[in-house]
């Protein structure tokens, strides 16, 4: 039934049984769910990205090399984040979605202050996997209750808000990060970044409510009883080459931003001789101007043209243009001597570079039915994650390393072989993104034919 009609509709009860009860929403409360949820998805990233502020002290202190340090910044956390994800967001499609999230930020949120006593690589890499398993929960919940609270022609603008999270939580993590470290060190860090979850636990447990599946739908989509069987999910949506080279689009573009975002810090310290709490500040304020308006813009734009136009189509050709501009802008990060001039061009290219998110989860959900969206998100995030967060770090690291030996073989000194070799890596990876843009733009060509299915 459609939300405004008041009537009796089917919900998941607490006691994991289906009963008919009446369920009504103001805007404002509507509101409120969004932006809970897009607190929690601050924390979220927040735990998970402290890392990267803290990897310079971190190899320091342990001697760790950029491969090792990109498998704890990635592959380590996206392993079991990406592989649970899935039969989580099955039970989130079944059961109540509000105690899963609450469930998963109570366990990275401890895990991540637990890393604060690793005493050596093992210890670190056992830390960054129960992180993974924590957070493998919340986000293909979060979509689902979105969807639900919001309708087709407004949920990219809602997602966006949600995924405002990312840049809010690196925000948070780069400026707590580097202050705290500069002042009481690395490990204190991860102390003080994990106790606040624990406290929007029971905020979130108390005050959000669990809507009925379809909630915000068209009284035209049917709501389904029973959860169609996984596998068959799955493959449902491989065959729709819409969802196909959207998953493909964003994974590249994942690849891209976490493979480039998690040596940022690094970047900044070797190239231009930043220190850690300077950089976690000028970062701090790239990720608000750049990261929180392009994630917002995306969503807005996005939702706004295919809305005018009447054409779904301009939610994938939105991210498709901003990926492909995001590239030459990126490029002369790496290039510009000035530290002011490379800090400045930080941010359009986030402003681009972030405006795929809320468009790429409204079309997955749209793909599917009401009872398919978590897995559905959860799906795209283990493409996005596996092939992003787990190989993008790991193999920046790696042609850093790799290009650092070269320079070496060279002659140069290893101080400048090491900024010059992370330098040419950050750049290689970010042409990447043009591969991106041409599978959004395949995308769209079957979208309408995909959504109409």
């Amino acid at each position: 039934m459609s939300a405004e009609s008041g009537v009796m509709v089917e919900t998941d009860a607490l006691a994991d049984h289906q009963a008919a009860v009446p369920f009504r929403v103001s805007e404002r409360y509507r509101s409120y769910v969004v932006w809970l949820l897009f607190s929690v998805y601050v924390l979220n990233f927040v735990d998970r990205q402290i890392l990267t502020i803290l990897m310079q002290p971190i190899k320091e202190e342990f001697k760790f090399s950029d491969s090792q340090l990109g498998l704890l910044g990635g592959l380590a956390f996206a392993l079991l984040y990406s592989s649970l994800g899935i039969p989580i967001a099955r039970r989130a499609d079944r059961k109540n979605r509000v105690s899963i999230i609450t469930a998963s930020l109570v366990v990275w949120s401890v895990f991540t202050a637990l890393t604060g006593f690793a005493r050596s690589f093992t210890h670190f890499l056992f830390a960054r996997v129960a992180v993974g398993i924590g957070e493998a929960g919340c986000s293909p919940s979060a979509y689902s209750l979105i969807s639900d609270y919001f309708p087709p022609q407004r949920r990219s603008t809602a997602i966006s808000i949600y995924s405002m999270g990312i840049y809010g939580g690196v925000f948070l993590g780069l400026l707590l990060g580097g202050e705290i470290a500069q002042a009481y060190g690395w490990r204190t860090a991860f102390f003080v970044v994990g106790i606040p979850g624990v406290v929007l636990a029971g905020v979130t447990k108390l005050t959000l409510r669990e809507p009925p599946r379809g909630f915000s739908d068209p009284v035209s989509v049917p709501v389904a009883t029973e959860t169609p069987p996984m596998g068959a999910v799955i493959a449902r949506l491989w065959k729709k080459p819409a969802f196909l080279h959207t998953s493909i689009a964003a994974a590249l573009h994942s690849f891209v931003g976490y493979g480039v975002g998690g040596f940022y810090p690094a970047f900044l310290m070797r190239s231009h001789g930043m220190s850690v709490a300077e950089v976690g500040r000028w970062l701090a304020l790239v990720t608000v101007l750049g990261g929180l308006v392009g994630t917002y813009f995306g969503g807005y734009l996005a939702d706004r043209l295919s809305t005018r136009r009447e054409d779904a189509r301009y939610q994938l050709w939105v991210p498709a243009l901003s990926t492909l501009v995001s590239v030459p802008v990126a490029l002369l990060i790496y290039v510009l001597p000035d530290k002011y001039a490379v800090i400045a061009l930080m941010v359009p290219a986030g402003i681009f570079g972030a405006m795929y998110l809320g468009p790429t989860f409204a079309v997955t959900q749209s793909l599917v039915s009401v009872r398919e969206r978590a897995v559905a998100g959860a799906l795209m995030l283990f493409v996005t994650n596996l092939i992003g967060l787990g190989l993008g770090p790991l193999l920046t690291g790696m042609l850093s390393d790799a290009l650092k030996a070269r320079y070496v073989g060279m002659g140069v000194s290893d101080l400048l072989a090491t900024a010059n070799g992370l330098r040419w890596a950050l750049a290689a990876m970010t042409i990447v993104n043009v591969w991106s843009a041409v599978h959004y733009l395949w995308a769209a060509r079957t979208l309408r034919r995909d959504l109409a299915a």
